[in-house]
């Protein structure tokens, strides 16, 4: 054990340590970004105008598309998904690296054993009777160390990786909603390539009964050839366009298949979508928007749990320019052969205070700070643009709703106005007052206003999701 004056020495010489702290000069080294306030962005005339007392999204959002096999796709992605598990490994590290960070802010305990016999040297300093003879050395102990963290270095280091645990947990919450995101979108577009192929295989269909009635006027004297070869040049043009969206539903299939975690062969098993949208659905937004979109957007949460750890990290590192003290002791067993092992006269015990002091590391600390200063800088700014992409994001879905409206009342009138026509058309053909090839006209122009009608109806149903990933997909973080 140390002497009472030995203790006050120590504490003296820690007092002048303490003092010479500032030989090692921090100089003006300081972040230079400013975080920025998302109620202080200038939200537009679509979000304003969109801004109602409604409700945030709910965590199942996809369900308010009323397919049930929509809804077990996201929930067998949700569990197989071999991306999203990946992120979720990756919230276990960071947890168990938040543990280790922990350990470092406690009191450590170590106990240690040894027993090795030694012949020790005639003519050396060992006296007799071990002088010339083999002897075993025998100890055990009981030590421990506590790092009194004066200035909070470990507690920083315990605070910024909590920062990276909540960080990870953040992002693979992004990586989960951008996966539904990318599922229902995937089967939105399947179901408008079952719809498009519906379209034009009917076309084929009226274009083949044209073709028949063509031949029979042939026959009969009313019709020439070149009607007919007219009209069995238009099929092969069909066909393939046919043929074309049957191979883009097999690769969608085969893509959503894998989103889920799956081989293709359960993508064969997708039948066909049977989505439905209740009128109006998402339309408007919560009028909380600009300040609670910060804990509802994964991806912002992910950056400012970044800039928190990096404030922490900041705050390590000026710690580092401060006096360390350690303690220190430990307590045992030692002596030569096992016959006195454990008497209390082979006893041992003692308490090794340390303190450290950083007076000149050649600019290597000022490094240091200089460096999780600029990862602050970089925090901040990323955690900037995702707040104004996020605002960017609600306020393209906004824009898109509202387009997509209008779009459907003019794709509307001139469906009616196109089937008015194809009408018109068979009727003149079938009473001899024009050719087939004004049907075929007719038809052609039906079928594109169709699709276009079916692509209207798509991006109706695809909007919606955007807008439920731009505003978060039901999720809610809490933040610092």
């Amino acid at each position: 054990m140390k002497s009472p004056r030995a203790v006050q020495s120590f504490a003296l010489a820690a007092c002048v340590l303490a003092l010479l702290a500032g030989c090692a000069d921090m100089g003006k080294i300081k972040p230079q970004a400013v975080a920025l306030k998302p109620a202080e962005l200038h939200p537009g005339k679509a979000i304003a105008a969109a801004s109602a007392p409604v409700d945030w999204p709910e965590q199942q959002w996809w369900e308010a598309l009323h397919d049930a096999q929509l809804n077990q796709l996201v929930a067998a992605a949700l569990a197989d998904n071999p991306t999203l598990r990946a992120t979720q490994a990756r919230v276990r590290q960071a947890e168990s690296l938040a543990g280790v960070a922990r350990a470092g802010t406690l009191p450590q305990v170590s106990a240690a054993a040894s027993a090795d016999r030694e012949l020790y040297s005639a003519h050396s300093t060992v006296p007799a009777p071990l002088a010339g003879n083999y002897a075993w050395k025998n100890t055990a102990a009981l030590s421990g160390s506590y790092d009194l963290d004066l200035w909070g270095r470990n507690r920083d280091a315990l605070a910024a990786a909590l920062d990276e645990v909540h960080m990870a947990s953040a992002e693979s919450q992004m990586a989960r909603l951008t996966l539904e995101s990318a599922i229902v979108r995937s089967y939105i577009q399947l179901s408008l390539e079952y719809t498009l192929q519906d379209s034009v295989a009917q076309n084929l269909a009226q274009r083949q009964r044209i073709l028949e009635i063509t031949r029979k006027r042939q026959a009969a004297g009313l019709a020439s050839e070149i009607d007919v070869a007219s009209i069995e040049t238009t099929l092969p043009a069909g066909r393939r366009e046919h043929e074309q969206i049957g191979e883009s539903i097999a690769l969608l299939r085969n893509q959503l298949a894998a989103l889920i975690g799956k081989g293709p062969g359960d993508g064969d098993a997708i039948a066909r979508p049977m989505l439905a949208l209740d009128a109006g659905h998402g339309e408007a937004l919560p009028a909380s928007l600009p300040a609670e979109l910060v804990g509802h957007r994964p991806d912002i949460a992910a950056q400012r749990w970044r800039m928190e750890a990096a404030t922490a990290r900041i705050a390590g590192a000026k710690a580092d320019f401060y006096p360390n003290i350690n303690l220190a002791a430990f307590v045992g067993f030692q002596s030569l052969g096992f016959t006195h092992f454990l008497d209390s006269n082979s006893a041992m015990r003692g308490v090794t205070p340390a303190i450290s002091l950083p007076i000149f590391e050649g600019g290597r600390l000022r490094s240091q700070l200089g460096n999780q200063t600029a990862l602050y800088d970089g925090a901040v700014e990323q955690y900037n643009a995702a707040v104004v992409q996020a605002m960017a994001d609600v306020a393209n879905a906004v824009v898109r709703i509202a387009s997509v409206t209008q779009q459907d009342r003019l794709a509307r009138r001139a469906l009616a106005s196109a089937r008015r026509q194809q009408e018109l058309a068979e009727r003149a053909y079938r009473a001899g007052m024009t050719d087939a090839l004004n049907v075929i006209n007719a038809q052609l122009t039906l079928l594109n206003e169709e699709q276009q009608m079916a692509q209207v109806a798509s991006k109706q149903l695809d909007n919606y999701t955007l807008l439920m990933t731009a505003l978060g997909g039901g999720i809610k973080l809490e933040l610092p």
